[in-house]
């Protein structure tokens, strides 16, 4: 033990074979992240594109792009901790990349909405995983010691998938298709498949502990159940349709009876013990509370410059990237801080930034504001952004023991999709909503597959492309009419953006209770009786 001690001073160097290691997790997150952020500025070409020559379709429709990606992650995030522990985080790791890869190219090949929704789900299966499993395989290698400053080197590579994820993605809607925003993927999955399996050491899993069956059958459809019905909300319109409230409700009791389950093996699917850590408990609070309203709201801006501004994909891509920078600058300082002082003295002030430059955004929704001034509060949000997110992450994973990373990283991942898709959905059914909100149309209630008719609202986030056009002047629009619809069109963007204010707002409570006082090194014997350095957070 002894020994062990004395090399904690080394342990803090951030040496060449961990930057390898790094590396390969990078790869993985970047395919990962990149994916999310080009589909979510293509969802006006999806509208367009894969409507079969119809009406554009809903954006409701489109988000289930998004949403199914996310859903299949919730879904195969809770085995991920034991199949870690089964066939080793190399040989999991390598087969999560895979089976992103192979599912990317069949996106690639989708003929219709339905199909891409479709193979979105097989893609996640494979990029549910490679979350949790890098997060693990970065924890186990790091240490407590060098954790923040790792998570922020991780964290800036990473921040290339927003950053050039938009451009890259509008560049080759532009230049070619929306097919080769999946086709990106593949270069990038057989380069990580390649210094993957050259990189990450050899693991010999020796598998201890039995699949939960009992719990996989309750929380992997349970989890899927419920987000289903929550991302339905947009579609049905109200929170009472059968589609929405069956599917809900059939999830929560499945996770309810789940929890129950949970505490009764000795190895549960999804360790709800650890929730006895108060450092990981509120971290996960804040995370859930943070992911929901921001992710949310991440996925209108690119929307807005398209449908308010009229900007092409390649444009809102650029215009994306300040906020990006902003994080890339802060993360880095984060991370230090990370390891020098508690959580708590770090976060609240990314939170801060968020809300100034949320705020600032929703008062920037007219038409003709000028893109300079959004893409400035879209930097302060990123300068709040690479202060907030790695520093949670830290702070839930450095106090736990070497065994329970793999399951607190399941944990943290779960809750992190699970409030994704959550804010998707809800900031979703906010816009689509407040579009409907206002006056329809004369003439528009007699068009084939539109329900009810077309508010001005709607048909001005349309006009920027052919048929909306098409659209304009088969209705016969006059300008002033198509400007009112300018306006409702922000004004809807405005309350989404209210929304997620507001749930940003009452984020800070827990925020409150992260840990503000030093963090103290102990040795805590393991499970397998080796020796792990692990702080203990006082309070």
């Amino acid at each position: 033990m002894s020994s062990q001690v004395d090399t904690i001073p080394d342990d803090d160097k951030i040496t060449p074979d961990l930057l390898k290691i790094a590396g390969v997790v990078v790869i993985g997150a970047v395919m990962s992240i990149l994916d999310v952020t080009v589909v979510n500025v293509a969802l006006p070409t999806f509208q367009t594109e894969l409507s079969g020559g119809g009406e554009p379709l809903a954006y409701s429709t489109v988000a289930w792009t998004a949403t199914a990606y996310m859903l299949a992650l919730a879904a195969v995030i809770p085995l991920t901790g034991w199949a870690a522990d089964r066939f080793g985080t190399k040989r999991l790791y390598l087969t999560a990349i895979a089976l992103f890869t192979i599912g990317s190219l069949l996106c690639a090949t989708a003929w219709n909405i339905e199909a891409l929704i479709g193979f979105r789900v097989l893609q996640g299966l494979g990029g549910g995983m490679l979350m949790p499993l890098g997060m693990t395989i970065m924890t186990k290698a790091a240490g407590p010691h060098r954790m923040g400053r790792l998570m922020a080197i991780l964290g800036i590579p990473m921040l290339l998938g927003p950053i050039m994820g938009p451009i890259l993605g509008g560049v080759l809607i532009d230049a070619a298709s929306w097919h080769w925003v999946f086709l990106i993927n593949l270069p990038i999955g057989i380069i990580g498949l390649i210094y993957a399996f050259n990189v990450l050491p050899k693991d010999a899993p020796e598998p201890s502990e039995s699949l939960d069956w009992v719990g996989m059958i309750m929380l992997s459809p349970g989890l899927a159940s419920l987000l289903y019905g929550v991302s339905s909300i947009p579609g049905e319109g109200t929170l009472a349709a059968t589609k929405v409230l069956v599917p809900m409700m059939i999830g929560l009791a499945l996770i309810g009876a789940f929890v129950f389950w949970s505490f009764k093996p000795k190895h549960p699917l999804l360790d709800l013990r650890l929730f006895a850590n108060r450092n990981l408990t509120i971290s996960i609070i804040t995370m859930f509370l943070f992911a929901s309203a921001f992710f949310g709201a991440l996925l209108l801006v690119p929307t807005y410059f398209q449908q308010v501004n009229g900007d092409s994909v390649k444009q809102a891509g650029l215009l994306i990237a300040p906020q990006g920078i902003g994080a890339m600058l802060t993360m880095p300082i984060a991370g230090a801080l990370t390891d020098k002082i508690p959580v708590g003295r770090i976060v609240p002030f990314g939170f801060i930034g968020i809300l100034i430059g949320l705020f600032g955004l929703s008062q920037s929704t007219d038409p003709g504001t000028s893109n300079v001034q959004i893409m400035a509060w879209l930097f302060v949000t990123g300068l709040g952004m690479g202060s907030t997110m790695m520093p949670l992450f830290t702070s839930a994973l450095k106090t736990l023991k070497a065994a329970d990373v793999a399951r607190g990283s399941t944990l943290l991942n779960v809750t992190q999709q699970v409030a994704s898709a959550t804010g998707i959905a809800s900031i979703s059914v906010v816009l689509t909503n407040a579009m409907k909100s206002h006056d329809v149309l004369a003439g528009s209630e007699k068009l084939p597959g539109v329900d009810g008719g077309l508010t001005a609202a709607q048909l001005a986030a349309s006009s920027h492309t052919d048929q909306g056009s098409k659209l304009v002047d088969a209705l016969n629009v006059s300008a002033a009419g198509l400007e009112k619809g300018f306006q409702d069109l922000a004004d809807a963007f405005q309350t989404s953006y209210w929304v997620a204010f507001g749930v940003l707002l009452f984020t800070l409570i827990p925020v409150f209770f992260l840990p503000r006082k030093r963090e103290v090194a102990h040795l805590l014997d393991d499970e397998d009786g080796t020796t792990d350095v692990e702080p203990v957070v006082m309070h």
